[in-house]
């Protein structure tokens, strides 16, 4: 049912002692009555890429590998529906003239790592993200019982939404095994209009992007910890209609359109130590010059910051403070053990309690990714 874990096999540095790859949610339903009955602690992993996010685990027995849960399962092409293993790689899936439109910013990352951390890119502005694009799961709680939410319609209300419970959750309310997702055509046409200009000049600019309406896919920023920052603004669609959107665009940024991505287009700026910061549309610009470079979604409000080892927990606590003054939130991603020792990962998150209590619910004997999320959970 599971093997000896080797040198490879920890999370975010806790070796293993075991791992188990389930091919399918029947054998995943097994192996984790079994631990259950073995009381022993399970992480799960996909692709591996945010393994040391989070905080490390305080106890980890066995890791549970998606690796051989993959494949669609279903594609309703003309419900724009498709239910997909949670071991696939996004970048893998091949749907004709649809997509799922969900950025990784982490090349290799699956369908059930994404949905475990709720990570999206820079469409989330017009698409949502993987909590908004999911309306259905199957998932194997901790004692090994299977559950099913949702189902292949969009509009489906019945039962309880496990779906948005999960997403997000870091693995610490069970194992999903596959997902039913909202598809989208995925458009002919697509422009970028871009332009760099001092980071004093920022808020002006978005408040003219905004103000214009030509409906982006995605606006996003790139802003190094000294110096001017750009701005790129995605428009997709017809010919027609991209033409036109862009060109109102252009006049409003004072830049040129293209279709050319700029290189660091959804990727995470950071090297060592990296920050989620989330804050209003009009408080974006509060985030730069504080000592971190920034990047990320200036339509949404959501950024990412990689801050300098050297100088970690001072900047962390200058764009906690100034992402809280604005009435948002800044948790730390990932970091090295040094710096993990001496910052708050999370900071202050309202509605602890009750989520404790459905931590309680889902996995009484708290085994399943123990401490890996925010208040020990």
């Amino acid at each position: 049912m599971w093997t000896t874990a080797g040198a490879q096999d920890t999370v975010a540095g806790v070796p293993a002692r075991f791992v188990a790859a389930p091919a399918s949610t029947e054998e995943a339903a097994a192996v984790l009555a079994a631990a259950a009955r073995d009381d022993l602690a399970v992480v799960v992993r996909g692709g591996g890429t945010k393994l040391d996010w989070g905080v490390p685990p305080r106890r980890l027995d066995l890791i549970v590998d998606t690796r051989r849960l993959t494949g669609v399962v279903e594609h309703a092409a003309g419900d724009l529906i498709t239910v997909v293993r949670a071991g696939t790689p996004l970048a893998a899936l091949d749907l004709p003239g649809q997509q799922l439109a969900l950025d990784s910013p982490l090349p290799g990352a699956t369908v059930g790592g994404t949905v475990a951390v709720n990570t999206s890119g820079p469409r989330r502005m017009l698409y949502g993200t993987a909590r908004d694009l999911l309306i259905g799961v199957t998932v194997v709680r901790p004692d090994g019982r299977v559950a099913h939410s949702g189902g292949k319609v969009v509009k489906n209300v019945a039962g309880y939404d496990l779906g948005k419970l999960f997403t997000g959750a870091y693995g610490t309310l069970g194992l999903v095994t596959e997902c039913a997702f909202r598809l989208h055509p995925v458009p002919p046409v697509a422009a970028i209009v871009r332009r760099t200009a001092p980071a004093d000049r920022i808020g002006a600019l978005l408040a003219a992007v905004r103000a214009e309406q030509a409906v982006p896919s995605a606006v996003e920023l790139d802003a190094p910890a000294e110096g001017e920052v750009t701005l790129a603004v995605l428009v997709e669609g017809t010919a027609a209609g991209v033409r036109d959107r862009a060109a109102r665009l252009e006049k409003v940024l004072g830049g040129p359109a293209t279709d050319e991505f700029p290189p660091w287009w959804g990727r995470y700026p950071w090297d060592s130590v990296g920050m989620k910061l989330t804050v209003p549309l009009s408080r974006v610009p509060d985030l730069l010059g504080l000592g971190a470079a920034v990047r990320g979604s200036a339509g949404t409000g959501v950024l990412y910051a990689d801050v300098p080892v050297a100088s970690a927990p001072a900047v962390v606590e200058r764009l906690r403070a100034a992402a809280v003054r604005a009435g948002g939130h800044a948790v730390v991603l990932t970091a090295p053990p040094a710096v993990r020792e001496v910052v708050d990962m999370w900071g202050p998150v309202a509605g602890l309690a009750l989520m404790r209590r459905v931590k309680d619910r889902f996995d009484p004997e708290h085994r399943f990714a123990p401490g890996r999320f925010v208040g020990g959970i």
